[in-house]
């Protein structure tokens, strides 16, 4: 006999009109009904629910979902929630994150997994979605909320706590954590939810764990919890005395530089940007969130910054006596570490709407949403301008780099391309407004500096967490998102292998992407880090054992091409640049997903950024290599600051 949770007779007071529902039930009609408003600009939040179900949720959170699929059909509607069915647990959190980006965090999807290993699964991409700032709800199932049948299948047992699971393990990945151990607990962990999710400060993962027989309970829910109810995002005002300071700052300086972060994005405030500095002068890097925040052919525009981004950058941000940072973290990558600012000089003006950020390297503090702090700035800056000497010198170092990224994209007929001609192939022959899709490998680095965005949507880099396996699954949210771009993922063989599952999500649901599968056999960016490392590319390259017992024989016979097709999607192998050219324009044509297949030379690499990134090197080693890898790492030691601004300057 099957053993089940005790149903709840609670009911509210004769005057509250009351609808009974399971949790899960009621969890699916509270989501379906919740909005955001930016602007004047309403719409849900929710575009649906990807799943995996198992034990621990298909009697909960799946009925719910086919209940309310199955009512919505009948009375011919959408349903609450669409349901998309994903491949892999981690792979549909990405999904989720890639469309609450390319939807400036504004609507996003929930995931639902089983207990166990389908719940802990999620923990990468928990991990992803906070650290990257979008959001994402994550509903794991739990253990039974009774333990009338304990220990079950997957608990977790600890002889030193009883309500211990594995869903803690979220806790310090999300933004939000709660357990709803009784129905009655399940509004406010919804409400707690839908805050931090609508919250720009706040935002990144929010996880409500469901034991498994409490999703299966039956509650008398108040009719008004599902009632629509829309979240307002607003815009964070400066305040005025702050502003005051830092266009005082601003106004002293001679070589100011900006660093233009993803919140410009995500804030809507390229526009502001774009007139703030046409108006002031002042050149605009990016971070790869904030890449699009101008486009590259506007005149102030000096591509990426730090650890992979441009010479015209990396020359300014060493001189600059004045970092404006907008919606930036200021993360390793593009501080290179903290030693791009170089200037002994230099203070800093952090506008952000998380205060966590705007104290960083002890600048002027401006908690402000972008937009809004640009378009006051732009009045108390109305009569300021970079000198033309300056202005001169930004557009010499632009010219000088844009005809070293000339250089690299150009090809030869017939001859194999390297990853430089890829990206730049797919640059060129892809629509304005297609977005490029990446994450994790050398491509990243590379596309930050090479890539010429056309867009402000138009390119899309996860390097939060650089999550190897985002690309594919990531590039299914961003094409949900934007149904009118098509979306080139590009991808390294490497982190292919790792997620290449949600090819056939894409397959199923008719989402077209375009993957452009790198082949190098191996991991060409970690190789490329172990050799500057003295660590002679150990363990990074795909091949056999070869007579010593070492990782160097020959090359394993691998064939993705076969596997993408087995997958279900087209495939297109292209050796050449006219090859390559008439892949692209086949699989833009087509209505499917079609990947393009390409090997390349893993050791061409980009141009150079003059710059660097810290990872240690052992400071003693009996190899060669090593030895001098360390002595060129001490030498980047010296340059590295703290960035602490004196208060009183």
């Amino acid at each position: 006999m099957v053993s089940t949770a005790p149903k709840s007779t609670e009911k509210l007071a004769d005057t509250e009109p009351t609808v009974r529902l399971t949790v899960a039930q009621a969890t699916v009609r509270f989501l379906g009904n919740q909005y955001v408003e930016r602007d004047g600009q309403r719409h849900k939040f929710f575009a649906g629910c990807l799943g995996i179900f198992g034990h621990g949720n298909v009697a909960g959170i799946g009925q719910a979902l086919l209940q309310d699929e199955v009512e919505a059909a009948e009375a011919g509607v959408e349903p609450a929630l669409k349901y998309v069915l994903g491949r892999n647990e981690q792979a549909m959190v990405h999904t989720a994150v890639g469309y609450a980006r390319q939807r400036d965090r504004l609507q996003t999807w929930a995931v639902t997994a089983s207990v166990g290993p389908g719940a802990t699964n999620m923990l990468t991409g928990a991990a992803l979605a906070t650290i990257n700032r979008l959001p994402v709800l994550l509903l794991p199932s739990d253990t039974f909320a009774t333990r009338v049948s304990a220990p079950v299948l997957q608990e977790l047992e600890l002889p030193s706590s009883g309500d211990v699971t594995v869903n803690d393990a979220f806790k310090p990945l999300s933004r939000y954590f709660d357990r709803v151990w009784r129905p009655e607990q399940l509004p406010a962990a919804l409400l707690g939810a839908m805050r931090v999710l609508t919250d720009p400060v706040e935002t990144g993962t929010a996880t409500v764990a469901l034991p498994q027989d409490v999703q299966a309970e039956a509650f008398d829910w108040p009719v008004s919890l599902f009632a629509e109810r829309t979240w307002h995002i607003g815009r964070p005002l400066p305040e005025r005395t702050a502003l005051a300071r830092a266009a005082e700052v601003i106004r002293s300086a001679a070589k100011p530089l900006i660093v233009a972060g993803g919140g410009v994005i995500y804030s809507g405030a390229n526009d502001a940007l774009a007139q703030f500095v046409a108006r002031t002068g002042i050149p605009v890097s990016e971070t790869q969130a904030g890449k699009g925040a101008v486009l590259h052919d506007d005149p102030r525009s000096v591509g990426a910054i730090g650890s992979t981004g441009t010479t015209a950058a990396n020359a300014l941000a060493a001189d600059a006596d004045v970092v404006i940072g907008i919606g930036t973290r200021y993360s390793d990558f593009t501080s290179a570490s903290r030693t791009a600012f170089n200037n002994p000089e230099v203070r800093f003006v952090n506008i952000n709407v998380a205060s966590l950020d705007s104290v960083k390297h002890g600048g002027i503090s401006v908690v402000a949403d972008a937009r809004e702090a640009l378009d006051a700035l732009s009045e108390l800056l109305a009569d300021y301008s970079v000198s033309e000497r300056y202005r001169d010198r930004t557009a010499g170092l632009m010219a000088e780099w844009n005809d070293t990224v000339s250089s690299v994209y150009r090809t030869e007929d017939g001859v194999p391309l390297n990853q430089n001609q890829v990206i730049g192939l797919v640059n060129t022959l892809s629509d304005a407004r297609d977005v490029v899709v990446c994450a994790a490998g050398s491509m990243p680095g590379d596309l930050h500096k090479l890539w010429r965005t056309r867009d402000r949507k138009g390119y899309h880099v996860e390097y939060g967490y650089s999550c190897m396996g985002y690309e594919i699954a990531g590039g299914i949210g961003v094409r949900m998102a934007a149904p009118d771009r098509d979306v080139f993922v590009m991808v390294g063989d490497g982190s292919y292998l790792m997620m290449a599952t949600e090819l056939v999500t894409a397959v199923q649901e008719g989402v077209k992407v375009i993957p452009v599968l790198v082949q190098n056999h191996g991991f060409a960016s970690i190789g490329g880090l172990s050799e500057s490392l003295g660590s002679q590319r150990f363990g990074t390259a795909y091949r056999y054992r070869g007579a010593d017992g070492r990782l160097d024989g020959d090359t394993l016979p691998v064939d993705l091409a076969a596997n993408a097709a087995s997958l279900g999607a087209d495939v297109i192998k292209a050796g050449t640049a006219a090859e390559f050219a008439d892949a692209v324009k086949t699989a833009k044509a087509a209505e499917t997903t079609t990947v393009i297949y390409v090997e390349t030379d893993p050791l061409v690499y980009a141009p150079d950024s003059h710059s660097w990134w810290d990872v240690p090197v052992s400071e003693t080693s009996t190899l060669d290599s090593t030895q001098q890898a360390y002595q060129r790492y001490a030498d980047w030691k010296k340059v590295q600051r703290p960035l602490i601004n004196p208060s009183d300057r």
